[in-house]
């Protein structure tokens, strides 16, 4: 039997996006990032380099979005229902790994940032320059995908259903909402709230984060699947 429905809404594009915003590992870089300007750098300073790494990690995650509509809308359509088959049920499974991470954290496969990467970004954070946060924006950006990318290509493959001028806003309004929380912790150091503040309470919820993320990527694969075989129809 097939059930019509109405993906992505706007409902949806928005609550997976808040979801993707409170990933543990873009906060947690922008946390670090945030710790040592502050000590080196006046607070306008901190303001102006913290507003352009965000930037860059905005743009970067939207040009990287726009990349994979374009691919997604040149492939065959017999093709592109097979790799929403494949992209769902790997969805689901970063949902399981991310759920997993709830009980036991950091036990066994987890998409954290690999400690490597952590190091680089941690040594990236020490040089605090224009074209250094530029370059350190797009850089998170990109190693941090393991983390964030599966709600953020659950919903690229749902706008490629059906690409128009809306969806694209609907793109740019995602992007927007992922970076929302980097905006509001940088304004809060900003106006006087103290980081340590800020690590503990990063450190007291990155499970819940870790929880929410899994269910909705569960949920969002799953319509990925249903869809590609034709379970579910979109209008």
């Amino acid at each position: 039997m097939t059930v019509q429905a109405y993906l992505p809404t706007l409902g949806t594009v928005v609550t997976t996006a808040l979801i993707d915003s409170i990933n543990p590992c873009a906060i947690g870089v922008l946390i670090l990032l945030v710790s040592v300007m502050i000590a080196f750098r006046s607070k306008k300073e901190m303001l102006f380099y913290g507003l352009i790494y965000i930037f860059f990690v905005f743009l970067t995650y939207l040009l990287a979005g726009l990349g994979i509509l374009y691919f997604l809308s040149v492939i065959p359509i017999v093709v592109s229902e097979y790799i929403s088959i494949v992209v769902g049920s790997l969805i689901v499974i970063a949902g399981l790994i991310e759920i997993k991470d709830f009980f036991w954290y950091g036990q066994g496969i987890t998409l954290s940032i690999p400690p490597e990467r952590a190091k680089q970004i941690h040594e990236m954070t020490k040089k605090i320059t224009l074209p250094a946060m530029i370059f350190l924006g797009a850089f998170v950006a990109g190693v941090e995908l393991p983390c964030t990318g599966g709600p953020y290509l659950a919903i690229l493959v749902f706008l490629s259903q059906n690409f128009n001028f809306t969806a694209f806003l609907w793109l740019i309004l995602y992007n927007v909402i992922f970076v929302l929380p980097l905006v509001v912790i940088l304004l809060m150091v900003y106006f006087g709230v103290k980081i340590q503040n800020l690590k503990r309470w990063k450190q007291g919820n990155r499970t819940y984060m870790r929880l929410a993320t899994g269910i909705i990527l569960i949920l969002l694969g799953w319509l990925l699947i249903l869809i590609a075989n034709g379970t579910i129809t979109l209008n």
